[in-house]
Formats: structure tokens, C-alpha cells, sequence
């Protein structure tokens, strides 16, 4: 098989699909440092929500509960790997990163950065809890 092609930014092309395989995928094709933060994140959210919903979805990694939709994204970017939490705006403390949307807040994680895992397992699991984003929903 192919090694899968990195797009813009270095952002993994991996096939959409549903479970754990696609991320996996996703994850092993993460560049450098970013495939260490892929792992860690994608550890931490199975550890935090054990029942967690995954897939692929727009070349990015997607994770949810069942029947409440998805509360998690993340994506490679040049300098960073962005963490979408859909509902962040009701997380307390909200992450930092403000959107256009009024719901979506982000976390971005530059290769320096400290990974606060007892803050980003705090943020997962506020996330879990609440109405996820479904595509077509407004």
C-alpha cells in the first residue's frame, strides 16, 4: 500500500470511513512531531470517554458518542494540530480559540506547547456530555 499523501500544511488524504482503523491510519501518517500529539489525544479521549464514537470525515479525525453526534476534531496544520471542540463555547473554561461559529472553540497545539493532559481530559469529557454536531444540522 501506498504511503498516503500529505495535503496542504501536511495534513494526511485518508479515505472517510467509521471506527478506529481510519484514525489509526490518520494518525500513523501524522508527520514528525504531530503524529506523537495525534496519539496522545486519540489515547486520552479513549481513556476518558471509553465508548467513544470514531472516524474520518474531511481528512480529519472525528469522535462522538452515539446517538448525541461528535464533539471532537482534530487536523494537521504546518505549525500546529488544531483541536475542534463543536460545543466549546459551553466548556468551563472555555478552550482559547475563538471561531466564527458561536458554539465551536479550539485548541491549537504547537510542538512546543505543553500538553496540559489533566485540561484537555477535563474539556473531553465536559465535551462528551453534551449535544454533539451532526452534519446538515445547523
Amino acid at each position: 500500500m501506498a504511503d498516503p499523501v500529505l495535503l496542504s500544511g501536511g495534513n494526511p488524504r485518508i479515505a472517510k470511513g467509521d471506527g478506529d482503523a481510519p484514525v489509526q491510519a490518520y494518525i500513523a501518517a501524522m508527520p514528525g512531531w504531530k503524529q506523537a500529539v495525534g496519539r496522545r489525544l486519540d489515547a486520552l479521549i479513549v481513556r476518558t470517554v471509553p465508548n467513544v464514537r470514531k472516524a474520518v470525515k474531511w481528512n480529519s479525525p472525528f469522535y462522538g458518542v452515539e446517538g448525541q453526534g461528535w464533539f471532537l476534531s482534530f487536523h494537521v496544520f504546518t505549525r500546529y494540530v488544531k483541536v475542534t471542540f463543536f460545543q466549546g463555547g459551553a466548556l468551563r473554561p472555555p478552550p482559547p480559540g475563538a471561531s466564527k461559529h458561536p458554539d465551536v472553540r479550539y485548541l491549537d497545539i504547537h510542538e512546543d506547547d505543553p500538553f496540559d493532559e489533566a485540561r484537555i481530559a477535563d474539556w473531553i469529557s465536559q465535551a462528551a456530555a453534551l449535544p454533539g454536531w451532526s452534519p446538515g444540522k445547523p
